[in-house]
């Protein structure tokens, strides 16, 4: 799983404001049972590493600073919107009724399957009304299907309706589809390469394997690059 949205001046900003030192910040995060040291706090603010998930979550405790204030983005998926709220993703499955690993997968693979009332429940979690959680879900989708025939196909003819879909500068888009076009292309390369070479079906299926892991991160990724000046 992809890092997720993160600002180092809010988290810096954030820890100045309670007077504290990037040390005593480690101290807070390890009294709620994630134990980093300072150097993580300050490489974080320097923005020359991102938290991760249960970082995120953590820091923002030790900091009495609300999660969405550190992600510093406008929530535009279900994850972020979930990471906005202060949640695991295995809490807010157990919040409305669903099995965290079938949440995680809807997550991962941006398609929601939730019954009636999990989806009240989602909305309820979420802060969203009921219509504005089935406009995020089924924008997440399109924009994931809009964003696998962008990179396996002519991207340029995407850019548009992708920046309308994620909310985004059209140059920043364009140049975040030229990436992973790129990085798509390498795959295919890959595979052919072994393939033309006739090596063992187990080096194919490896391959196969890493692209799908790269496809499932696709969304993620994207948001990652069209973010401002290419980093959070």
């Amino acid at each position: 799983m992809s890092a997720p949205p993160f600002s180092p001046a809010e988290a810096r900003a954030a820890r100045l404001r309670l007077g504290m030192t990037p040390a005593q910040a480690a101290a807070a995060m390890a009294q709620l049972g994630l134990h980093r040291p300072p150097e993580a706090v300050h490489a974080w603010e320097e923005g020359t590493h991102t938290p991760s998930e249960p970082e995120l979550l953590a820091l923002a405790d030790a900091l009495w600073c609300p999660v969405a204030v550190l992600m510093a983005v406008r929530p535009a998926t279900l994850r972020e919107h979930r990471l906005a709220r202060g949640f695991t993703a295995e809490r807010l499955a157990l919040r409305i009724g669903m099995d965290p690993y079938a949440y995680a997968r809807a997550e991962a693979e941006h398609h929601w399957a939730g019954t009636d009332r999990q989806n009240l429940l989602l909305a309820d979690a979420l802060g969203l009304s009921s219509e504005d959680l089935l406009d995020l879900l089924d924008r997440d989708g399109e924009l994931v299907g809009l964003l696998r025939q962008a990179v396996e196909g002519r991207w340029k003819a995407h850019v548009p309706h992708l920046a309308f879909l994620a909310q985004a500068d059209e140059r920043r888009v364009a140049r975040a589809l030229r990436v992973l076009h790129r990085e798509y292309t390498r795959f295919d390369e890959r595979y052919m390469g072994h393939l033309v070479a006739r090596n063992d079906d187990a080096r194919l299926r490896e391959i196969a394997a890493d692209r799908a892991a790269w496809l499932r991160t696709l969304p993620d990724r994207f948001r990652t690059l069209t973010a401002a000046d290419g980093t959070h």
